[in-house]
């Protein structure tokens, strides 16, 4: 059914094109001489766009529908003439054949001669046959000529090749920077963590050992209190650099430990069927570990919500959500650093956070 009401589709679309395609050849040869007019070049676009929307085409992908007077929309118009008139002419001939077909049906079920033949077994197949080959080559004509449009518009509407490269080039050249940025910042969130915590825990250890050697025995509890204290904080380090159970356990083993480790209540829903790659599950564990940290600090949230599954084709998908009090801004904190680290995947990163909250901070992965 859904092959149908798709073919009917693709031959509403051909045959609009051919209408369409007379109605641009008129624009053209009544604008030929006025072509370098901005109001013409605008013109010349938005009959573009009506192709593009007649051929269901990301309108976002085409640069030439957008401001521009390089002339591409128009010279597309005169490119596509010649598709759309070969479009009409084979509408024109499955038209037909149903016609003669629905004709001779007729015809022959009334018992009455059709172009003189009267029906006999032989003729019946040898017609059977004959209309079934020809409907097939006439469709596949329409399939054809729709995918000859399409492809005719994505090349001369889309954007240039040397300029995709060049803003290529420019998108991995800023990743990589971002990259340089976000490891240099964590460096130095790690050793601010080292100096200002750790650090200071050992050298108070450190005294309360030397003074129960001097005769205060009764200080080797507190400095038993204290050790423990600088190994919880040295493991929490540690976790910050690199997650140890997530190479052995995985991405939801290692989220429901951020979730333990919360002051905060957190909810994991980790919906993944198989593991992704592990610079993606990385990059998961990231997002989830800063977004959390940053509600149970900044925020003040009392709940948050953390959701992980597949989206689209192999991409990984990580939501998380809190109620707290909003404002969070994407280019702020450790969220950049974040943004830098899912842009060096060529994933997307979104964080919406208005005053009063919820914030919802939204990281697309892909695996490929």
């Amino acid at each position: 059914m859904r092959a149908a009401v798709e073919g009917l589709r693709v031959v509403g679309a051909v045959a609009l094109g051919a209408v369409t395609a007379l109605g641009e050849l008129a624009f053209l040869l009544l604008t030929l001489p006025f072509l370098g007019n901005p109001n013409v070049a605008e013109a010349a676009r938005r009959l573009a766009r009506i192709e593009a929307r007649r051929l269901r085409l990301d309108l976002a992908e085409l640069d030439a529908l957008r401001e521009g007077r390089d002339g591409r929309a128009a010279r597309y118009l005169a490119a596509r003439v010649p598709a759309g008139v070969l479009g009409g002419l084979v509408i024109m001939l499955l038209v037909f054949g149903a016609r003669v077909a629905v004709l001779l049906a007729i015809s022959w079920g009334r018992g009455e001669p059709f172009d003189g033949m009267l029906p006999s077994p032989p003729l019946v197949a040898y017609m059977l046959v004959g209309g079934f080959v020809l409907l097939f080559l006439d469709l596949s004509g329409v399939a054809g000529v729709h995918a000859l449009e399409r492809r005719l518009a994505m090349r001369m509407l889309g954007p240039d090749p040397t300029r995709a490269l060049e803003r290529r080039i420019a998108e991995l050249a800023e990743s990589r920077a971002g990259i340089v940025a976000a490891v240099d910042s964590e460096r130095r969130r790690i050793e601010r963590d080292l100096h200002d915590g750790l650090q200071q825990r050992l050298v108070a250890l450190s005294m309360l050992i030397g003074r129960s050697r001097r005769g205060r025995p009764e200080l080797l509890e507190q400095a038993h209190q204290e050790a423990q204290r600088a190994l919880a904080e040295l493991r929490e380090v540690a976790w910050r650099v690199y997650p140890s159970g997530l190479d052995s356990l995985g991405l939801g083993e290692a989220l429901a430990g951020v979730a333990e480790r919360s002051s905060v209540p957190v909810k994991v829903d980790c919906r993944l069927e198989r593991r992704p790659p592990m610079a993606v599950e990385t990059a998961a564990y990231f997002v989830v570990c800063e977004a959390v940290t940053n509600a149970a600090k900044h925020a003040g949230a009392t709940h948050i919500t953390v959701e992980v599954g597949p989206e689209g084709d192999g991409a990984v998908l990580v939501r998380v959500r809190d109620d707290g009090a909003g404002g969070a801004r994407a280019d702020g904190g450790g969220l950049s650093g974040l943004a830098r680290r899912v842009a060096a995947l060529d994933g997307s990163f979104e964080v919406s956070s208005p005053p009063g909250g919820p914030t919802t901070i939204t990281a697309m992965l892909p695996c490929g």
